[in-house]
């Protein structure tokens, strides 16, 4: 069944135009690709939103144990497994995130057993692009893909992404799932499921990526000290989403630094530090331009129906995350 597996794989990678004998095989690819499962406590800031069982896919990146995942498969976790090809579960422990990114690592002591995947570089990668996206699974956990776009992408918890990889079809089992290209290198890391409005198609399902050029500058420092060295944005605490080139508050993070400066879940933000916001992309942009976490961000908003100019003290995310759990034994 193995054997018939891996043919069945060498197939694809044939059809996507990733030549067999590229700098790894087949079959160390697929083995490189790991499930994480992790558990997360009950009151952990996440919890809410993202679940306490989580699931989902890393990539052994280095033969010191560590795995590349999507962050919050591992954030605030308590207890980490991963499984690998031999099929039994190790337990691992939390390494970093990056909130910036959305980057997470993991570590199991000692290393798996397989052959690290290779980074490759996503700069190259463009629009009608065949890639390959990969889960844990073996060659049934492959699927054949293209880039439709290389753009920007803000997400609803103060996330902004200036050129993410965005694929089609969508790939079911994104979380962490490995973006390969034709030589066999990882280029990317699956996030989520999203629609995209692409010209001439129309709205399209498909998967966003993490490019994962924006790895490397951090990767030493990640593994290192659990986070990177550069100075943390600005973060309020809130979910903010756009409609008809408006931004408005969807959700307040109870206790963060909007709630306690009395932004409330519907207000519509008109500026910030007097300058008009156009989209949810520019109102990032704008808070993170005002310098580093802990900055005085100046919003001008509509709160029911009424014009107000509140100032929000921005934190540091990680301070309010329970980042330093570690596995129990």
């Amino acid at each position: 069944m193995q054997k018939q597996n891996l043919l069945i794989s060498v197939f694809i990678f044939i059809i996507m135009g990733l030549p067999v004998m590229a700098e790894q095989s087949p079959e160390e690819i697929l083995n490189a690709i790991i499930k994480v499962k992790a558990t997360i406590p009950q009151d952990a800031s996440t919890a809410r939103i993202l679940g306490t069982e989580r699931e989902g896919n890393g990539v052994v990146i280095d033969d010191k144990g560590n795995i590349l995942t999507i962050g919050y498969l591992i954030l605030e976790a308590e207890t980490i497994e991963v499984t690998g090809v031999q099929g039994e579960p190790v337990k691992a422990s939390f390494v970093a995130y990056d909130y910036k990114t959305g980057f997470g690592i993991l570590r199991t002591e000692p290393p798996l057993s397989v052959k690290p995947l290779k980074l490759g570089q996503s700069s190259q990668l463009k629009e009608g692009d065949p890639i390959l996206m990969i889960g844990f699974g073996g060659s049934k956990a492959v699927s054949g893909s293209r880039v439709v776009s290389r753009s920007e992408f803000a997400g609803s918890w103060e996330y902004l992404l200036e050129d993410a990889i965005y694929t089609n079809p969508p790939y079911p089992n994104y979380g962490g799932a490995a973006l390969i290209d034709q030589k066999g290198r990882l280029l990317g890391i699956g996030s989520i499921y999203t629609r995209l409005s692409v010209p001439g198609v129309g709205i399209m399902p498909c998967n966003m990526s993490i490019p994962i050029d924006l790895l490397k500058p951090i990767l030493a420092d990640l593994i290192e000290t659990g986070r990177s060295s550069k100075p943390p944005q600005p973060w309020l605490g809130v979910h903010a989403d756009e409609a008809h080139g408006r931004v408005f508050i969807i959700r307040v993070t109870p206790g963060g630094p909007a709630e306690k400066a009395g932004i409330k879940t519907g207000d519509i933000i008109l500026a910030v530090n007097q300058t008009p916001v156009k989209g949810l992309a520019d109102f990032f942009r704008q808070i993170r331009a005002l310098g580093p976490a802990g900055v005085k961000v100046p919003l001008n908003i509509l709160q029911e129906t009424r014009v107000r100019d509140i100032s929000v003290q921005s934190a540091n995310r990680y301070q309010f995350l329970q980042v330093s759990r570690q596995p129990r034994e």
